[in-house]
């Protein structure tokens, strides 16, 4: 890339998943007690969707915009969730209370929303099934000096994921290809080209400053709306 040109991304780590409480099927518990169903259309079919909300200070970021792009996700493939915005509300301001720094807290909120379990794993649409819903919050780590002042490698890759990047899928095995490819190639993170254009990173947004120009972050992936403009799981 040219000089003038800075990628930066960001990565959400794990906390100690025994200190960790998520939410699911609406129970509270610790995250190694979280169980499903090996018959979950998530997991046998990645039949599900997630959504990623940044909390900054203790408070969810733009929450009202990330849960209508949650909804819209869902009604992109189909699946109906009787969870209104306030009890989502109530189930984030749990989770961040559950950490010991709330008050304070930037924490990377990670939802999920599956078809739910089928008797058998068929890929047409079960007549009665119950969602499954998941939640967990992590910290947001502190960026690393060096990599703010040196960015990272990445390289260019062709976009092989799927046509419907509106809809958050959780099916990222591209994502993770893709980000895999770039480490091999000594690099951090894989941008992706379409088109003749560069839409976002693997694991990540894309952001570029040009010389003394203004910044622009205008995302080029205009079939993905761009809430909360920080590193997303793609």
């Amino acid at each position: 890339f040219p000089d003038t040109t800075l990628f930066r991304a960001c990565y959400v780590g794990l906390s100690n998943m025994s200190q960790l409480t998520v939410y699911l099927n609406g129970q509270y518990l610790p995250a190694e007690q979280a169980r499903i169903s090996v018959m979950d259309r998530g997991f046998l079919l990645g039949d599900g969707v997630y959504e990623v909300i940044p909390v900054y200070g203790g408070r969810p970021f733009r929450l009202a915009q990330h849960l209508q792009r949650l909804r819209n996700s869902l009604a992109g493939i189909r699946l109906d969730l009787d969870i209104s915005d306030d009890q989502w509300a109530d189930i984030l301001t749990r989770l961040i209370a559950s950490h010991a720094s709330h008050a304070s807290a930037e924490l990377s909120v990670y939802l999920q929303v599956t078809r739910g379990s089928a008797a058998k794993r068929d890929h047409s649409f079960p007549s009665e099934v119950t969602p499954t819903v998941f939640v967990m919050a992590n910290p947001i780590p502190a960026i690393n000096p060096d990599l703010a002042q040196q960015g990272i490698h990445a390289v260019l890759l062709d976009d092989i994921r799927w046509q419907r990047c509106d809809i958050k899928a959780i099916t990222l095995l591209a994502n993770v290809l893709l980000r895999q490819q770039a480490n091999d190639l000594g690099a951090q993170e894989a941008i992706l080209v379409r088109d003749g254009l560069a839409l976002e990173g693997a694991a990540s947004n894309l952001f570029v400053v040009d010389g003394d120009k203004d910044r622009k972050s205008t995302r080029l992936n205009s079939s993905h709306t761009d809430i909360s403009r920080m590193p997303s799981s793609a």
